[in-house]
């Protein structure tokens, strides 16, 4: 297995990022999120990669969300200077200026859920389980992130993933738009490819329009910054 904790597959104008913490079922940490960020940033300055894929690796779990273990990590190798890097690396997903998939091989919850939200497009197996437990927690979500899910699935729905804490699973997901397609494992692959090369396949130009057009309609519904700080 490669230890690295961010995989790289690119093939023609697809390229697929994997998160690689199996044995932590890809729980993101600072230096994982900082990789993502500058890799998604090098693309963003040509047009070669016009259509990304994220994932977990192996199939039971696509992120289990932000690996609290990591924070001030006295470990070297997670050191990043950056300490809003989880904003910084979902703005940087946002704002890339060709489709992201987040391709959903298992479950998500928390930072996971919200690096799945942040991609235009989210395909999931049919046994997807997702949850955002902060109020169990005792945490106040970032108003940043808030901000994400009530974009992606509307205040009422927000709400209630919020208030709950609850899991959610497949079925309810999808009546939320939290997911978009619901697929067998055994299909996942070539259903979210399938796509990915239709995509790729598009005017580079238009899809580079369409989606800065549509993140600008998106930005004007944000918040005030003064409210978020």
């Amino acid at each position: 297995m490669d230890d690295k904790e961010l995989l790289i597959q690119k093939s023609d104008h697809i390229c697929t990022l994997v998160l690689n913490r199996p044995e932590k079922r890809n729980a993101l940490t600072p230096r994982m999120l900082s990789d993502l960020k500058q890799t998604l940033d090098e693309f963003a300055q040509g047009d070669t990669v016009r259509t990304v894929i994220i994932r977990g690796v192996e199939d039971k779990a696509f992120c289990a969300g932000f690996d609290l273990g990591k924070l001030g990590a006295s470990d070297p190798d997670q050191e990043v200077t950056d300490p809003n890097i989880f904003e910084h690396t979902m703005q940087a997903v946002l704002n890339y200026p060709y489709p992201t998939i987040a391709m959903m091989n298992g479950y998500a919850f928390g930072g996971g859920c919200d690096l799945a939200i942040s991609c235009d497009i989210r395909i999931a197996v049919d046994n997807v389980r997702l949850g955002m437990v902060p109020s169990k927690l005792g945490v106040v979500y970032a108003a940043s992130g808030l901000q994400r899910f009530v974009r992606a699935v509307g205040l009422a729905n927000a709400k209630e993933l919020f208030f709950t804490g609850r899991t959610y699973d497949a079925a309810r997901l999808k009546e939320m738009g939290l997911v978009h397609y619901l697929i067998d494992p055994a299909e996942l692959e070539s259903f979210t490819y399938e796509m990915a090369n239709e995509m790729a396949g598009n005017a580079p130009l238009a899809l580079k329009g369409i989606k800065r057009t549509l993140n600008l309609i998106a930005e004007s519904e944000k918040l005030p910054e003064a409210a978020i700080k």
